[in-house]
């Protein structure tokens, strides 16, 4: 039987600062939303940038480490796979949602002290 695996590579800026939040002493999340670019040609031969928002959510260590390395507008590289989550929305209706779950990240931009 033949296995896939669903990994997500994408560069681009976060769009949010982090937020995190701590259950007890072992368990952690993070999320925040990351914008990637995309530039085509319209038909005036014009170039036409279209901005893509994506979710992310990191567990764990990774939720430690976007802590200390997100930061709103700071180009980097993440690595995840796609997950669809489903939840109640505080009207009643139920919803379906994508977010990118975080494996690993790079960020381009040296940290300045």
């Amino acid at each position: 039987m033949e296995t896939s695996k669903d990994t997500v590579k994408l560069i681009g800026r976060p769009g949010t600062e982090p937020i995190v939040k701590q259950f007890d002493e072992n368990k952690m999340v993070a999320r925040f939303t990351f914008a990637t670019n995309e530039e085509s040609l319209n038909e005036a031969g014009e170039r036409v940038q279209t901005t893509q928002w994506h979710k992310v959510v990191a567990w764990g260590k990774c939720a430690a480490l976007v802590q200390q390395q997100v930061k709103k507008g700071k180009k980097m590289s993440i690595v995840g796979k796609n997950s669809c989550r489903q939840y109640i929305g505080s009207d009643g209706n139920r919803y379906e949602t994508i977010e990118v779950v975080l494996y690993n990240l790079y960020v381009f931009e040296p940290q300045i002290a």
